[in-house]
């Protein structure tokens, strides 16, 4: 047994520990155990074999951190596969900085949850076992347990066998463990769990409707934002659906108005997203803050418009498959300590597939959600453009703009000026260029909350009117009412068509 160099017993459900004495088969070459029910932990003379080439623990149920000799192993990272296990740790400094598909080939992450009713075979044969007579001691001994447990196992095998349909019903349930820490690939969880005491209410700073948010302070020094998902999301049918979907949407993203994803993990106690802090937090809460929002100038305000105009732009039209958010609010908009906008929270976002259908279940923040949507359930790009709208509006006004929405569907907003709409919190414009600025924003979030979803313009176009501003108004600012600025939109429109 001792002479063993390939030990092949992947798929066959095996439950039970890794029996320590395979750290005596000096001439292993090849360990699969794959896909099997293992627990327990990666017993620490299994980095210890000398002529190991290749080691596949992935598909199990192993606990603990990840031990520090694999960092020291001679042999190349990718044969190595720990994918699909409970383990925790800090991952090796040649994967800094990489994607998740990265680490999926290299390590033991992966960012799509995967069936563990998958079984995966693995082509060759196993090389015939010598028996050496000669042995004693400690040799006789582990030969014996291996013999015993090999059996055992094959016996429980035999006994315990699950249809597909029970097994991929466990996974749903329990779910696999992942985490990344693509920033700097040395945060563990324990960090988490020290940096927040336990997510104590203390270290919150907002309440969601998929989670709360926590601020922490971790060992390097960074401070970072958790969005901990609330316990009664992870056991709702849609949550696995809803956390890959955040996600799989920020690791393709990498825009300055985008907020940045650090890492993930789904754990049995919790799951939680890390994302970068932003000081000054969401754009809901400081126009709802006095002080806040007279620091909140109209240049500033612009320019909050123009980033959230650009992120938008991004995910339709240079993101493949195009991204929808499906709930931008002043709620999802942050701001760091220069007032630039991030948008964030992806939970409800949607890739749009060229050859799958994009109708969908309700999704979003009750006043921002295009009316279109109450009907046809059909999701486009323009279900955003209509809710940025809604937000520019929000930003000019102060407040949520209920009452303008309504005024602009009929004809009894023809005669009211653009000042007397405009958050009274900030002094009125004084110089042209800020006021046709201003002017120009109101004339494009007019658009874009347009009740038919193919008058609204592209965010692409919004994004280039901002930031041209063809819009010029021959009036003094007082005297520019909303009805001009609404005919001024549908007038390039038409034009357009």
């Amino acid at each position: 047994m001792l002479q063993l160099e390939e030990l092949d017993l992947a798929s066959n459900k095996l439950i039970g520990p890794i029996p320590p004495t395979l750290g005596s088969l000096t001439k292993l070459t090849h360990l699969f155990l794959q896909n099997n029910r293992i627990n327990g932990s990666i017993p620490k003379d299994l980095w210890s074999l000398p002529n190991i080439e290749q080691i596949d623990l992935s598909q199990n149920q192993l606990v603990g951190k990840i031990p520090k000799d694999y960092c020291s192993m001679e042999i190349d990272p990718r044969v190595i596969n720990l994918t699909n296990n409970m383990l925790t740790g800090p991952v090796p400094s040649d994967t800094e900085n990489s994607s998740p598909q990265v680490f999926r080939k290299h390590f033991c992450l992966k960012v799509r949850n995967s069936s563990s009713s998958e079984i995966v075979h693995r082509k060759g044969s196993t090389k015939k076992v010598m028996l050496e007579v000669i042995v004693i001691g400690i040799s006789l001994i582990a030969v014996f347990v291996i013999s015993v447990l090999f059996w055992a196992l094959v016996f429980l095998h035999c006994k315990q066998r699950l249809s597909n349909k029970q097994i991929g019903e466990a996974a749903r349930k329990h779910g696999n463990i992942l985490s990344i820490w693509n920033y700097d690939g040395t945060i563990a969880y324990e960090d988490i769990i020290d940096a927040t005491e336990n997510f104590d209410f203390k270290h919150c700073i907002g309440v969601g409707a998929y989670g709360s948010v926590y601020k922490a302070l971790l060992p390097n020094g960074q401070v970072v934002a958790l969005k901990k998902l609330h316990d009664w999301e992870r056991e709702n049918l849609t949550f696995d659906r809803s956390f890959a979907n955040e996600i799989q949407v920020l690791t393709k993203i990498r825009h300055r108005n985008i907020v940045k994803l650090y890492g993930f993990c789904c754990h049995p106690r919790c799951t939680f997203l890390v994302y970068e802090y932003l000081d000054k937090g969401s754009l809901f809460e400081i126009l709802r803050d006095e002080a806040e929002a007279e620091k909140l100038n109209w240049a500033k305000r612009v320019n909050i418009i123009k980033g959230i105009s650009k992120a938008l732009s991004y995910m339709h039209h240079h993101c493949s498959p195009p991204i929808v958010h499906r709930d931008i609010s002043s709620n999802n908009i942050l701001l760091d300590a220069k007032f630039e906008a991030h948008v964030s929270d992806f939970g409800t976002a949607r890739l749009l597939q060229p050859n799958s259908s994009n109708q969908t279940v309700l999704a979003g923040t009750f006043g921002y959600i295009a009316p279109e949507l109450a009907y046809t359930m059909v999701v486009t790009e323009k279900c955003d453009v209509y809710s940025f709208g809604v937000v520019a509006l929000e930003l000019v006004l102060g407040k949520h703009p209920a009452e303008l929405l309504s005024l602009l569907s009929s004809s009894k907003h023809h005669n009211i000026k653009l000042k007397d709409v405009m958050d009274p919190r900030v002094p009125l414009l004084t110089d042209q260029q800020s006021a046709q600025s201003v002017a120009s924003v109101v004339a494009t979030a007019i658009t874009c909350i347009h009740s038919n979803p193919q008058s609204r313009p592209t965010m692409q176009h919004v994004s280039n009117e901002l930031i041209v501003q063809r819009s010029k108004f021959s009036e003094s600012f007082c005297q520019i009412s909303l009805g001009q600025l609404s005919n001024l939109e549908i007038t390039k429109n038409e034009n357009k068509r």
